[in-house]
């Protein structure tokens, strides 16, 4: 997915060419959701902390927003990123092959995530496969959901996890588990990739 760095002035790097399907379908139900809470650009650009600019580009499928920036705007739509990625992908099936399950990059960071279970109306948790590579930092300024019970279980590597200002480092098998209320950041601190397995179960 093409990206584009947030309001803070980093680099705003465009890939040419015509969105992919996913980014396409992403764009639209992001324009849906602001529709449906009668927000306006400068409305949502205010609440999420992301410019309007990047707002409208993103909507219109110009450029594919980051993990912090689509983290940001979850917290505003009150849905996790799963249940908004999900809400752009085929109605979820009982059995998830691994070969449809949806997987969304973040490039720039370095992160991969594979939704295992998506979001599905009849249930409340989900499960997420998230790959950091080696030095890849990412932090989210709030949750999606306030009170998101999360359980973070590393099967390779080394993981810190900062939530609630206490740092907690993971290694292969250990399980974090804690409900979010605030800030979260994680960072592969090993020196090959961490991969971890994320339950999310909303409150």
């Amino acid at each position: 997915m093409r990206r584009e760095a947030d309001a803070a002035g980093a680099p705003d790097p465009v890939d040419a060419g015509a969105p992919d399907r996913v980014d396409a379908r992403l764009a639209g139900r992001l324009a849906e959701l602001r529709a449906e809470h009668g927000l306006t650009l400068g409305e949502l650009a205010e609440r999420s902390g992301i410019s309007r600019s990047t707002l409208s580009r993103a909507e219109r499928a110009e450029i594919s927003p980051t993990a912090a920036q689509l983290n940001r705007l979850c917290h505003v739509y009150g849905r996790t990123m799963s249940r908004l990625l999900g809400e752009v992908e085929a109605e979820p099936a009982p059995v998830v092959r691994a070969a449809e399950q949806p997987v969304w990059a973040d490039r720039a960071s370095g992160f991969v995530r594979r939704s295992v279970s998506p979001p599905h109306p009849a249930l409340r948790g989900e499960l997420v496969e998230g790959r950091l590579a080696v030095g890849a930092d990412i932090a989210y300024d709030r949750p999606p959901v306030a009170g998101l019970e999360q359980h973070v279980w590393l099967l390779e590597g080394v993981l810190k996890v900062t939530a609630q200002d206490a740092v907690h480092r993971l290694g292969a098998g250990d399980c974090l588990r804690l409900r979010v209320w605030g800030p979260t950041r994680f960072r592969c601190a090993g020196d090959a990739e961490a991969r971890y397995v994320l339950a999310v179960v909303l409150p």
